[in-house]
This record gives structure tokens, sequence and C-alpha cells, in this order.
């Protein structure tokens, strides 16, 4: 770079603990991360992986006790909410509303984790300056003796 004249050069100074930060305050209260980052838009996705996870977690936790109560019910010779069910289907809807609510929490929970992986590498990405410099541009070149056309792209990354 060449400068005339009485011109003085700022460095941007790059805050190594802003992905950290970022992470940390998504593992806080989740989205507070994109919040920091600025990304605004990526909030109700965070709420909606999240919410839908503990919604399907809530409804097949739910079925798994209407399902297990009656089981009990039935082994302790009272009335139970299935009477048209044998003890078999009971014991499988068991099994099955168990599976289901034990995957929607680990969804939850990797969607959780999500959110704070996404909040730090976001940070992180927001320490390199793209240049204006972006170039696409068809090029020819041969491949086995034969002409060939493709697209090479230019991109410019440097630190801030």
């Amino acid at each position: 770079m060449h400068f005339t004249g009485n011109l003085s050069v700022q460095k941007d100074s790059i805050n190594i603990l802003a992905p950290a930060k970022a992470a940390f305050y998504s593992a806080v209260l989740p989205g507070l991360g994109q919040i920091y980052n600025r990304q605004y838009w990526k909030i109700p996705i965070v709420y909606g992986a999240i919410g839908a996870g503990i919604y399907f977690y809530t409804v097949n936790n739910n079925e798994y006790n209407r399902f297990r109560t009656a089981y009990f019910d039935r082994q302790n010779g009272l009335p139970d909410e299935f009477p048209v069910y044998s003890d078999d289907v009971l014991i499988e809807a068991q099994k099955y509303y168990r599976r289901q609510r034990d995957t929607a929490l680990m969804l939850s929970i990797l969607a959780y984790v999500l959110n704070i992986v996404d909040a730090n590498v976001s940070a992180h990405l927001k320490q390199w300056n793209v240049s204006d410099d972006l170039s696409l541009k068809a090029v020819r070149f041969q491949i086995d003796n034969r002409q060939a056309v493709g697209l090479q792209l230019n991109i410019n990354l440097t630190r801030k």
C-alpha cells in the first residue's frame, strides 16, 4: 500500500474474546449469542428448533405416562383407560413413546448445543474481511487433448 500526504493508518483491532463471549451468552440464554453477533434473523430458528424438541418431548412423555398408568392399573386389578388393548399392546406403546420422548430430548439438547456453536463460529467469521475484489470468470483449458470450459472464482480473505 502506498499512502501520500498526511494520512494516518488505523489498524482494526481483533477482539479475540468475542467468540467465547458469544458462546457464553448463547449458553446462558439461547439466542443471546446471535443477538451479540447481530444476527437477529437466527433467533426464531433457535427458538423454533429448541421449542419443537420440547413440545415433542412433552407430548410423547404424556402419552408414555398414559400407557404406563393404564398398564399398572391393569396389573393391580383396576379399570384402565384402554380396555380394548392387550397387555402386550400397552407394553409396546410404552416402549414406542419412551423412544420418541428420548429422541425428542436428544434433539432438543442438540439444538441447544448447535445454538452455542453457531454463535461461536459466527463471531469467529466476523473477524475476517472479505474484500470487494471478488471475480468470477469463464476459463478455457485443455484436458487429455480436449478443450474444456470452467469457472474460476477468486476471493481475497484477510484478517481485520
